[in-house]
């Protein structure tokens, strides 16, 4: 996890053994001017950590090979394939949302009868005064949920520890993140969100709901897991990244649609947050699966309404509807909400630098096996409990309001005023915080029209309590969200604000909690525009909207003055090569001809080539794709004299089909059209299955031929080697490329039509200074700035 950090920290250092030397200011160079000061090629690490897993880690094809085969595909296809191929795209999406929403269903079902119940026997200990006995079966409790959670994912599916939102954001970016989307990790997700949110642990199922969408959106696109696919026809559409990138997306939203009931923030936060690629069809078909999600909600809403959910009640789906209260503010009111919004900022951005602190020692002790993951999860399931149960007795009794419309004392599962250690008449208001779900704790806070219900102690200690929670709970091996806990904080000092500010505001204090967690929020994640929509799905009033979008647009440029978002972090010490969408400023004084420079001379391939010299490439070398160049070519105009002619680009998993099934030739030829057709179909090309290792190829057909030309891609995407990296960066990402290659600034006879290939890893930041040493200079002059 560290790999990044350490990386950049070598390429600084070993620019400071050469800093005594004077050289010209890296700023100040041209394109016209080399930087080829370098002490090392340009090299990359493969591997990355995956959930709570290392992997190794490939790339995306988000492009479209348009090599032979695909071409008579497109040509032959049909009005009836077509319209097959549309109906499916939506049969999918409703699919999506449909399983999204009664999977969400079933895991609220489950968390909240297990807490219920688990909080009712305890609730009896502490009415007869058995305060032990009470600490003791909430204590175990807690411990076998959480060890249930831990055991399912550090024994069966460690992909399914952690949110998974930073995998899913790298795959959509082009990075495959392996076993991240089985069968496996689905049911260890589902069942470990329910023990790890029923422990009381400090977490949310936001998002683990959002990669367990992803999940169903992908088996579903692949025909099922991938020992048990279903080899439908109609499912040969779906068979390449960029289809299950699209189906993906919209697991993504529907998965934040389940959680929050917000199926405009679910669209919106894929667009801003997970997505890189977007278009106005994906657009209506994200829409499309969160408004099924919302249908199977409601419906299930108004299913437990009725009592037939056992202790489900209120809780289970956040939703602090405000409609009713009529929110009035004034010019006083700014200086609050800028207070806020500067808080959430700052706090985000201080929560997002000691998360990083954690996680990377949190690594180091999961580095030592799976007993340490076990007893660290343990450990803070231990912690937890004790502190949910204890701190309670330290809050005075406070006496019931005859105002209140609400039901005070309370010792259901639910509700405000909870008794809890209280005579009767009175209420323990950190037990009402504290002694409940999640999800009651946040519409606890939010409540409305209770001024005097908390006390500023009562606050305070639950804000810091929250705070040390939010910091050691993730991290842990079981399904956690971020959500959640950031919301808690926030809420904490946004109605503590709301209490200091007495008289002297109109606004509810519930609705200076949810602008305190609107803006840790915003300070943490970096959303804006689909955490207001959120929050005012969540509310159910409008009016609240220009004061929340304040609030957000505050605590995000505070945020960003400081560090990256919590998710940009969590990619950079997963290792997960993620390319953002702006690239370094120094990088437009480095051409892709330069990096080209800094790294192993290609590896070409004729386009009628030896088996031998075919086995060769694949052996010796672990590239993706190879240049297919034809010798002696007569160009259709200019001199007759033989050329040089890219023909195009040939995948490696193409190469091994071809030697997996002994396409070969005896004679140097080109074959016929009929000859491709009958051996291999577009459908097949499309897997990405095989190595080198599984092919075994005789001595005698080691001299036969094999013609690339059918198969290959004959329009790569080409930059020309004068360009700079940061162009080339933005057009690499924005088209969703694996590999780019350089062609020569000048055509001459003799010269090579390709002077490299990039990948995703030569783009990457720190592996450019670690060839160019002498750039981090002026990285380090641009911070300063």
């Amino acid at each position: 996890m560290e790999a990044d950090s350490s990386q950049l920290a070598e390429a600084t250092a070993a620019y400071n053994l050469e800093a005594g030397e004077e050289e010209r200011d890296p700023e100040s160079n041209t394109l016209q001017q080399p930087l080829l000061k370098r002490n090392r090629t340009l090299s990359s690490s493969p591997l990355a950590l995956v959930g709570a897993k290392v992997s190794h880690i490939e790339s995306l094809d988000y492009e479209i090979n348009e090599n032979d085969l695909f071409k008579h595909d497109w040509r032959s296809r049909s009005k009836a394939q077509v319209l097959q191929y549309i109906f499916l795209k939506w049969t999918l999406a409703f699919l999506v949302g449909l399983l999204t929403g009664l999977i969400a269903t079933l895991i609220n079902l489950a968390v909240e009868n297990i807490a219920g119940y688990k909080l009712l026997a305890v609730v009896r200990f502490i009415k007869n005064e058995r305060y032990l006995t009470g600490l003791v079966y909430f204590t175990g409790a807690n411990f076998l949920l959480t060890l249930f959670a831990a055991v399912l994912c550090v024994c069966f599916a460690p992909t399914a520890a952690g949110p998974g939102i930073p995998e899913i954001k790298a795959y959509l970016n082009g990075v495959d993140t392996p076993n991240m989307f089985g069968a496996s990790t689905l049911i260890v997700k589902i069942f470990g969100s329910i023990g790890a949110v029923a422990a009381g642990l400090d977490l949310g199922k936001e998002g683990p709901l959002v990669h367990i969408g992803s999940c169903i959106a992908s088996l579903l696109g692949q025909g099922g897991p991938d020992n048990y696919r279903i080899k439908w026809r109609w499912l040969r559409y779906f068979n390449n990244d960029r289809d299950r990138r699209d189906i993906i997306t919209c697991g993504a939203s529907s998965g934040v649609c389940a959680a929050f009931r917000a199926p405009v923030g679910g669209v919106l936060f894929s667009l801003e947050e997970v997505a890189t690629w977007w278009r106005s069809a994906l657009l209506w078909r994200t829409f499309f699966s969160t408004a099924v999600v919302v249908v199977i909600l409601r419906g299930f809403i108004e299913i437990c309404n009725s009592g037939k959910c056992g202790l489900f009640g209120k809780g289970g789906l956040i939703m602090f509807d405000v409609g009713d209260v009529v929110v009035t503010y004034h010019v006083m009111d700014a200086i609050p909400i800028t207070i806020i919004g500067i808080l959430g900022g700052l706090l985000g951005s201080l929560y997002n630098y000691l998360l990083h602190k954690v996680l990377v020692v949190y690594n180091l002790i999961n580095q030592k096996g799976r007993i340490h993951k076990l007893l660290l999860a343990l450990s803070v399931s231990i912690f937890t409990s004790v502190c949910l149960y204890g701190l309670p007795f330290l809050a005075k009794c406070q006496p019931c309001d005859p105002s209140v419309s609400e039901i005070c004392p309370t010792t259901s599962r639910s509700g405000n005023f909870k008794q809890f250690n209280c005579p009767d008449g009175y209420y323990n208001d950190l037990a009402t915080l504290l002694f409940t779900t999640n999800d009651d704790a946040v519409r606890n806070i939010f409540s409305s029209n209770t001024p005097r219900e908390f006390q500023p102690a009562s606050l305070l200690i639950f804000f810091a309590l929250y705070c040390i929670l939010g910091l050691f709970t993730f991290g842990i091996a079981v399904p956690s969200g971020l959500f959640l806990p950031i919301i808690l904080m926030g809420s904490a000092y946004g109605r503590l604000l709301g209490i200091a500010m007495g008289s002297y505001t109109k606004i509810d204090q519930g609705l200076y909690a949810v602008l305190g967690a609107a803006s840790l929020m915003a300070g943490s994640m970096r959303m804006t525009v689909s955490l207001c929509v959120i929050f005012l799905e969540l509310t159910n009033n409008l009016l609240l909207l220009p004061i929340t979008m304040i609030v957000l647009l505050i605590a995000k440029t505070v945020g960003d003055s400081f560090n990256p978002s919590i998710y940009e972090i969590i990619l950079e010490l997963k290792g997960l090569p993620f390319l953002d969408a702006n690239p370094e400023p120094w990088m437009r004084n480095l051409t892709v001809g330069e990096l080209a420079d800094a790294k192993p001379p290609v590896v070409n391939l004729c386009g009628v080539e030896k088996v031998s010299r075919i086995v060769e490439a694949l052996k010796n070398t672990t590239h993706n794709a190879f240049p297919v160049v034809d010798d002696g070519v007569v160009p259709p105009v200019g001199l007759t004299i033989g050329a040089t002619e890219l023909h195009g680009m040939i995948l490696r998993a193409h190469l091994v089909k071809v030697l997996k099934k002994k396409w070969f030739l005896p004679e140097k030829r080109r074959t016929e059209e009929w000859e491709v057709r009958e051996k291999f179909d577009w459908v097949e090309l499309a897997e990405r299955e095989g190595t080198i290792e599984e092919v075994a190829v005789t001595r005698n057909e080691m001299e036969m031929h094999v013609d690339l030309h059918p198969l290959t891609n004959t329009t790569p995407y080409t930059v020309v080697e004068s360009m700079s990296v940061a162009k080339a960066m933005v057009l690499f990402r924005q088209v969703g490329l694996r590999h780019m290659l350089i062609v020569p600034k000048y055509q001459a006879a003799g010269n090579p039509p390709v002077v490299g290939i990039l990948t995703r890893q030569d783009l990457r930041a720190h592996n450019i200074l670690l060839a160019f040493p002498h750039l981090a200079r002026s990285k380090g002059r641009e911070k300063r700035h």
